[in-house]
């Protein structure tokens, strides 16, 4: 079964000339434009790497990597940047990456590099087959006494089941799959609408108003999801 590789860059070009280089090596590649895209694959999908450019747009390479390990997430991550010294070197491995390849570089480098990640990684015990396929499912997301089935797209906060439309279901999932990150309004309209809708802060605030609502008369405190003036939103656990 080949190895399945995500790679996240904001460039097209490198993206699209990197997922070939990989294909023709006989990996599974998928793709993902910026910081949010990948980390919200990361979280539905499995993958034996990640090669993650450090400077991305709304969500960079070191908060998507951070976020994972926080998350426990401890597939291997190949780090691209322009930034070529050592204090951003470092920064990037105390992130959380397993190696950093500053640009430009040559293609035989980082497929050896990513060979490299991938044979430690093979040494490396993880949890049982049946617990790490569940996780990697996405069966259930939680915060604290928020539950999240995407699957059957139901949510609950405690014992109470909230009544959500498509929409707000949409908005509240994106919000707990980047749990402590501020999305912008741009990422949001993007991720929940999609990019031919046109929809003006005033719409947003009244989604999230909604889901606010919704999620306090289950006894959320109000707190949950933040709003971060002229940026966007966040939920962080109370």
């Amino acid at each position: 079964m080949s190895d399945r590789v995500l790679i996240a860059d904001d460039d097209r070009a490198v993206r699209e000339s990197l997922a070939r280089a990989l294909e023709l090596e006989g990996y599974d590649v998928v793709t993902a434009v910026d910081g949010v895209d990948t980390l919200t694959r990361a979280r539905r999908e499995s993958f034996s790497a990640l090669v993650v450019d450090v400077m991305m747009p709304h969500v960079d390479g070191m908060a998507v990597c951070r976020v994972l390990r926080a998350d426990g997430d401890r597939t291997p991550v190949l780090m691209l940047t322009a930034r070529a010294e050592v204090p951003d070197r470092a920064a990037g491995l105390d992130a959380g990456a397993d190696d950093y390849l500053p640009k430009p570089f040559e293609v035989p480098e980082l497929l050896a590099r990513l060979r490299a990640l991938l044979r430690r990684a093979a040494l490396v015990p993880g949890p049982a087959p049946e617990t790490e396929a569940a996780d990697r499912a996405g069966a259930v997301l939680r915060m604290g006494s928020l539950r999240i089935a995407p699957g059957a797209r139901r949510a609950w906060w405690g014992e109470s089941e909230l009544r959500l439309t498509k929409t707000e279901f949409e908005l509240l999932e994106l919000l707990v799959r980047n749990e402590g990150l501020v999305l912008d309004h741009t990422t949001l309209y993007r991720q929940v609408w999609g990019s031919d809708v046109c929809v003006d802060a005033k719409n947003l605030a009244g989604y999230i108003g909604y889901v606010r609502r919704k999620l306090a008369e289950a006894g959320a405190p109000p707190e949950l999801i933040h709003t971060v003036r002229g940026v966007g939103y966040a939920v962080r656990r109370p």
